[in-house]
């Protein structure tokens, strides 16, 4: 099968051969095998480039000894020149132990590499922040994963950074290692999988609840996982107005409720049992009973497509929304849910409409933070965010298929940067002022700059074209696995 294969067309291309359900896991099959083949051919995401330009070697006696010493002695005097003098003030370390990666699970401290080298990726690319992968091994001398390490590893590294964005560390040690490091350390620590994914869900349900003609503290909301992602959406969509009696939560065992004293039993899962007693009054025990009747479903749950069945998306209210943002297969594919009658359906995956994914927090979250020197990512700054985002969609148009900003429209990430960093000197968590008009102006130009750098390495040709036989071999095994079904 010969064609000329772009990741615009593998749509059609699969469409054309396959029914819907096998058109869906041929493209999963597909994108993972062609990126095992585009890692090994690139060998990795990322470099390291210099922004300033040797023009003759005697700069190398400015930018290294004896001239560097100038700069030396200045920090040393005062520290936060460093902002100033080096790149720290646009540098972000990916921090994680690795332990709980998408949804792969434990991949060992080296496994996570490659998604943390692809938030760095997303950072420079979409936000124009610089950030390194950093994958930790936090096992103590009994081999049991220490939160205590990851603090400690944290709070050594600041004077190199000015945010760490941690990523795929597994619960409870996730709640302790965030909330310990929010308060502790002097740049601000956020942890993308709660904060970076209750920010963009928050954004889709606003605007999905517009569509719909819904209020947030009105509709009946039905979670399904209770890990760090789904535990911190829960919180957030009450703290922007949610009723917490409207509300049920499902985790492996069963709802969140003031009964679960398995729960209460263990301390380090204090952020789930907060829960139990905000959430679920009346005690509902299953799913099936919560879903009757309820206006929304989100479920960062387990892998699917038959986690969350037809016929509980039947059973919700008129126009049900449905937010199935397991990666990187949704717990019922959107084709499934629109046929059993959701009305807007959302996944966290960019080969399907309304794709409620990080990539579109973090980048502008983090720039914002960034551009005021913030020392902390509050809870408001994530909900200022979401709101950004959503009017940011909603000013050019918004349609069940269409209720969030896309990767590619690039005004989105300088305008909610800017929006973040008017919420951070509101509160008082800014280290320096600025007007909205010049962070948005700043957060801008690093964007374009960080594209422009990337497309001209494209086309200098210091960045090759993966070949075409590459995404052949990846189209070929993908419809050769499907056809074994």
């Amino acid at each position: 099968m010969k064609v000329n294969i772009n990741l615009d067309n593998i749509d059609s291309i699969f469409s054309q051969k396959l029914d819907a359900a096998k058109t869906a896991r041929a493209k999963t099959l597909f994108l993972k095998r062609l990126s095992e083949s585009a890692h090994r051919f690139y060998s990795g995401k990322m470099q390291t480039i210099p922004k300033a330009g040797v023009f003759g070697f005697n700069w190398f006696n400015v930018w290294y000894t004896p001239g560097v010493s100038r700069v030396s002695t200045m920090i040393r005097g005062e520290n936060e020149t460093s902002y100033e003098l080096t790149n720290r003030g646009n540098f972000v370390a990916v921090v994680s132990d690795s332990t709980r990666v998408l949804g792969d699970g434990d991949c060992t401290p080296p496994g996570g590499l490659g998604v943390m080298e692809g938030k760095a990726f997303l950072m420079k690319y979409l936000g124009g922040i610089d950030a390194t992968a950093l994958c930790i091994d936090s096992r103590n001398k009994d081999g049991e994963h220490d939160p205590d390490k990851i603090i400690e590893f944290v709070k050594m590294l600041q004077p190199s950074f000015a945010a760490v964005n941690l990523e795929d560390i597994s619960q409870p040690n996730c709640y302790k290692v965030l909330d310990t490091l929010r308060e502790e350390c002097e740049i601000p620590v956020w942890h993308d999988d709660a904060q970076g994914t209750a920010c963009v869900t928050l954004a889709g349900l606003i605007n999905a609840l517009q569509i719909v003609d819904k209020g947030i503290s009105k509709v009946r909301i039905v979670m399904l996982g209770a890990g760090a992602s789904n535990t911190t959406i829960a919180r957030i969509i009450l703290a922007a107005g949610g009723d917490p009696a409207q509300m049920v939560m499902f985790d492996t065992k069963g709802s969140l409720n003031r009964n679960r004293q398995d729960i209460q039993a263990d301390p380090r899962f204090y952020r789930k049992w907060e829960l139990c007693l905000q959430t679920n009054p009346s005690a509902i025990q299953t799913i099936e009973q919560a879903l009757t009747g309820a206006d929304v479903l989100i479920a960062l749950s387990k892998q699917g497509p038959d986690t969350v069945k037809p016929a509980w998306i039947t059973s919700m209210a008129e126009k049900p929304i449905v937010f199935v943002c397991a990666n990187p297969v949704p717990e019922i594919y959107p084709h499934a849910a629109k046929q059993a009658g959701a009305y807007i359906v959302a996944t966290g995956r960019g080969d399907f409409p309304n794709q409620v994914n990080n990539s579109l927090g973090f980048p502008g979250i983090l720039k914002g933070a960034l551009l005021v020197r913030a020392k902390k990512i509050s809870d408001q700054m994530t909900i200022t965010a979401a709101v950004s985002l959503a009017r940011y969609a909603e000013n050019r148009g918004i349609h069940p298929d269409n209720i969030i900003a896309k990767m590619d429209e690039t005004g989105v990430f300088a305008h909610e940067a800017s929006d973040v960093a008017m919420q951070a000197i509101k509160e008082g968590l800014a280290g320096k002022k600025i007007t909205r008009e010049a962070a948005f102006i700043k957060a801008e130009k690093d964007i374009q700059h960080a594209r422009g750098m990337v497309e001209t390495l494209i086309r200098e040709k210091f960045i090759r074209q993966p070949p075409q036989e590459m995404l052949q071999e990846a189209l070929e095994w993908a419809l050769e696995q499907v056809g074994q079904d």
